[in-house]
C-alpha cells in the first residue's frame, strides 16, 4: 500500500492490516522521538541561559557554543495525529458521599501471600493510582473490592450512593459473540439506534463496524468498546485495571483528559508511567505485603519511594503489633506487614537494585547541582556588595581596606571560575 501524508510518499508493504500495525508503530517511534527531541531542547535551552546568567566570558563562549549546536541540530516534525476526532466524557450520574471505599484487615494468598492486614480509605473525588511489582496482588485487590473475588480474611464496604464502573485489561465485561451494537443495547436497553451508534462512532466505530463481532476485534478495539460502556454506566467510582493497554497514543491522551476532568472518584492500577503522572493526586505502592501512600503524582513517587520504602519496610522501622501488622500515621502510609518474601523473583530484585542505585546517582549529582548553584549565588553576592562597598568613599580612601576588599574579589572570581566548570561538568 501507498500512503500520502502531510506531502511525504512512503509505501507500505502487505494489506490495509499490515499498513495499519506498521503505520501505528512507525507514528509511535516518530512521537517518541519526537518527545526526545523537545525535552532534549527545553534542557538546552535552560543550560543556555544558565550559563549566561554567569556573565562570565568562558560560560558566555560555552552558551554560544551550545547554541550554535542547537541552530545545527536537525529538528523533527511533530508527527500526526490519527483519530483526533474521538472525544471522551465521564459524568457520574448521582453524586456519592464523602466516604467512598472502606477496607479493613483484608488479607489474601494463592500458593504464597500476597497481602495482609491491609487497610484502605478511599474519598470523594480521589484519584489514586495503585502501583506495585507484576505479582504482588494489585489485581486480586481490585477485584475483592469489586466483588469478583473473595479476601481471606478482612472486610470491604462501599459508601452511600457509590455506583462503580469496572474496566479491567482482559475485557471480561464483554460477550465476543455479540456485535458491538448489541453489546450495548443490550446493556443499555434504554438507548435508541441513533444513541448507541453516535456513542460507537465517538469511539471510532462506524458505518458496518457497529455488526462486527466482539469476539473478532483487536485488543485495541476491544479496549475503546469497553471505555464506551463504561462511558455509558454514568459510575462515580471507576476502577480501572490497565486502561492503557491496547490504546494508541491518541486515545491513551482523550481518556487521560477525560480522567483529570472527571468529577468522580477513581482508583487505577497501571504501569503507565506518564498516565499516572497526569491522572494520580494519591498513589499506593503494594510492596512488602502492605500498601505505602504517597500522598502526590508519580514525580512525587519517585523523589519519596526509597526514603519511605526504606524507612518503613526496614527490619527495625517499627515494632510488629499481635497481629504482626505495622502501622503509623506519621509515616504517611496506611498499614503495612513484612518486608519482600526471598522467594521474590531474582531478575525482579536485580532491576529493582538497578533502578534504585541510577535514582541515587541522579539524587546525588541533583543535590550536588544544588550545592553548587547556591555556592555560585553566595559568592556572587558577595562580590556585589565588594563592588558596592569599594565605590563608597569612606572605603575607596582607606589603602588598607581596599586592599583586602580587591584580595577578596581576587578570591572569589577564582573560585567562581572552578564553580563554573564544576556547574558545567554537573550538566553534562
Amino acid at each position: 500500500m501507498t500512503e500520502i501524508d502531510q506531502g511525504h510518499v512512503m509505501t507500505f508493504p502487505g494489506d490495509y492490516n499490515d499498513y495499519s500495525v506498521h503505520k501505528k508503530q512507525l507514528r509511535e517511534s516518530q512521537l517518541k522521538a519526537w518527545m526526545n527531541q523537545q525535552a532534549q531542547i527545553r534542557h538546552q535551552e535552560e543550560v543556555i541561559a544558565k550559563l549566561k546568567s554567569f556573565n562570565r566570558e568562558k560560560s558566555i563562549k560555552r552558551a554560544e557554543s551550545r547554541e550554535k549546536m542547537l541552530d545545527k541540530m536537525d529538528r523533527l516534525e511533530k508527527p500526526t495525529e490519527e483519530r483526533s476526532d474521538m472525544h471522551l466524557t465521564l459524568t457520574p450520574r448521582i453524586e456519592s458521599g464523602k466516604d467512598v471505599l472502606s477496607a479493613e484487615n483484608l488479607s489474601k494468598a494463592f500458593e504464597y501471600p500476597l497481602f495482609d492486614n491491609l487497610n484502605l480509605e478511599i474519598r470523594r473525588g480521589e484519584k489514586i493510582a495503585l502501583i506495585g511489582n507484576n505479582g504482588t496482588g494489585k489485581s486480586t485487590l481490585l477485584k475483592i473490592l469489586i466483588g469478583l473475588a473473595d479476601a481471606d480474611a478482612g472486610s470491604v464496604r462501599l459508601g452511600t450512593k457509590v455506583h462503580i464502573g469496572y474496566y479491567d485489561q482482559e475485557h471480561q465485561i464483554l460477550h465476543p459473540d455479540k456485535t458491538l451494537f448489541e453489546e450495548l443495547q443490550d446493556t443499555y436497553p434504554s438507548l435508541n439506534n441513533t444513541q448507541i451508534r453516535d456513542t460507537l462512532a465517538a469511539f471510532l466505530f462506524t458505518g458496518d463496524d457497529v455488526f462486527k463481532l466482539v469476539g473478532d476485534l483487536s485488543g485495541g478495539e476491544r479496549g475503546r468498546l469497553s471505555l464506551a460502556k463504561l462511558m455509558l454506566s454514568e459510575a462515580n467510582f471507576l476502577i480501572l485495571d490497565e486502561p492503557t493497554n491496547h490504546l494508541d497514543i491518541v486515545s491513551k491522551e482523550i481518556l487521560e483528559d477525560a480522567i483529570c476532568r472527571y468529577e468522580g472518584t477513581v482508583l487505577c492500577v497501571s504501569h503507565d508511567r506518564w498516565f499516572i503522572n497526569r491522572t494520580a493526586t494519591r498513589i499506593l505502592d503494594l510492596t512488602g505485603r502492605t500498601l505505602i501512600e504517597y500522598k502526590g503524582n508519580y514525580d512525587y513517587y519517585l523523589e519519596k519511594h526509597e526514603e519511605l520504602t526504606s524507612r518503613l519496610l526496614s527490619p527495625g522501622a517499627a515494632t510488629h503489633s499481635s497481629g504482626g501488622a505495622i502501622s503509623s500515621t506519621n509515616a504517611n502510609h496506611l498499614s503495612m506487614q513484612h518486608a519482600p518474601s526471598e522467594n521474590s523473583d531474582s531478575e525482579g530484585r536485580q532491576d529493582w537494585k538497578k533502578q534504585k542505585e541510577e535514582q541515587a546517582r541522579e539524587r546525588k549529582r541533583t543535590a550536588k547541582l544544588k550545592e553548587v548553584e547556591d555556592n555560585i549565588a553566595s559568592l556572587e553576592e558577595r562580590d556585589r556588595q565588594i563592588d558596592e562597598d569599594l565605590a563608597k568613599e569612606e572605603v575607596y580612601t582607606d589603602l588598607e581596606q581596599v586592599t583586602a576588599l580587591s584580595s577578596e574579589k581576587a578570591q572569589i572570581a577564582q573560585q567562581l571560575e572552578e564553580l563554573y566548570d564544576l556547574w558545567a561538568e554537573l550538566e553534562e
